[in-house]
């Protein structure tokens, strides 16, 4: 551990799967650390980050709200970078909810959140000299259908130049997607018309152990699959997976080089579910993991992830499908989220002895 502190950051909703192991790396890296949640009171949410290795000497905790005008003011202030995290809690609407429902329960709560951290940078200006927000791969990926049976060969490769099409997104209803992806292009507007140095990380599905006591949505999404539950998976079909130490390494790389600029796509490797059923259930045979031809195929585009500007910029080796579920899962048998079922071996035959 680093005893000479390397400056001062803000890490953004600290409580949360991503934000939590950030904290760690940044603590472990010699940072001083302020993180915002809604309540620096709920050990159930907070504890496990007191546990970490130099937050006695180098976290403090201050509450904020996404939806509250300037309440990260205090958090920000006297911060060399932020590291914008947090996502306001969204709710998912009815099929029945009007657009104008939607844009108030999901797409506004995410834009103005996020505009509201940045005006607390802006007012931390010139001080601050940089500010790195999670985005995901979802701004990246979602487009139409350019081949009726495409397959793996055809795959189109995304880089960072690729957005969702909004259209779509409202289309289908993917209010997740176009929520990011809306947020991170305010974002753009907003620092570039306020002189603020923005990078952005666009993760793909992140897997890994988890710090908090409380499982995220992705890791109980995650848990839900180890457990036989298919439908959130099924749906998700082709995704992209990721480390999360890697996504957290990947912040902190962007936030110390100076040369990073514009978006930065955070990937291992892109599977479809079928694939990444089979390879599950052949490493964790202990676990009731859906068969692989159980899962609907959806007629989707097919995609890869190129990573080479992240890699370009000296990122490690990303960590691969095996690696980031062994960890998971270690973790989740070990905070009792999963529980392998035993593997009963069947009766060996009896011996067949002459009684002579």
């Amino acid at each position: 551990m680093n005893s000479k502190s390397k400056g001062k950051v803000c890490v953004t909703g600290a409580g949360g799967f991503v934000a939590s192991w950030l904290i760690k790396r940044l603590l472990l890296s010699g940072y001083q650390v302020i993180g915002t949640v809604r309540d620096p009171g709920d050990s159930k949410k907070v504890g496990h980050l007191w546990m970490l290795e130099g937050a006695t000497e180098r976290l403090e905790l201050v509450r904020a709200d996404l939806l509250e005008e300037g309440s990260f003011d205090e958090a920000v202030s006297g911060c060399d970078g932020v590291f914008h995290t947090a996502s306001p809690v969204l709710a998912i609407p009815k099929s029945s909810s009007s657009s104008s429902n939607i844009k108030s329960e999901i797409l506004e709560p995410a834009i103005e959140g996020t505009l509201n951290v940045l005006r607390s940078c802006k007012r931390n200006l010139p001080r601050l000299r940089r500010v790195v927000l999670t985005s995901s791969s979802s701004t990246v990926r979602v487009r139409e259908m350019t081949s009726l049976t495409p397959t793996v060969d055809e795959a189109v490769l995304l880089d960072e130049s690729s957005w969702s099409s909004e259209e779509l997104c409202e289309r289908l209803g993917i209010w997740y997607a176009l929520s990011k992806t809306l947020a991170e292009k305010a974002a753009w507007e907003f620092c570039n018309r306020n002189g603020i140095d923005l990078v952005t990380v666009t993760p793909s599905f992140v897997i890994g152990p988890n710090l908090p006591a409380v499982l995220s949505p992705t890791a109980a999404d995650v848990a839900a699959l180890l457990r036989g539950e298919k439908e959130k998976f099924e749906w998700h079909g082709r995704m992209g997976y990721v480390h999360i130490d890697d996504v957290a390494v990947a912040h902190i790389l962007l936030y110390e080089k100076e040369e990073a600029k514009g978006r930065y796509i955070c990937s291992s490797t892109v599977v479809d579910i079928q694939d990444l059923a089979s390879i599950l259930s052949q490493r964790f045979p202990f676990l009731p993991i859906p068969i692989p031809t159980s899962f609907k195929k959806h007629a989707r585009p097919v995609y890869d992830f190129d990573t080479s500007k992240l890699k370009g910029l000296g990122m490690r080796r990303l960590r691969s499908i095996e690696e980031m579920f062994d960890d998971c899962v270690g973790s989740l048998i070990m905070q009792g989220h999963l529980s392998p079922t035993p593997i009963i071996q069947p009766p060996s035959s009896p011996s067949h002895t002459s009684l002579v």
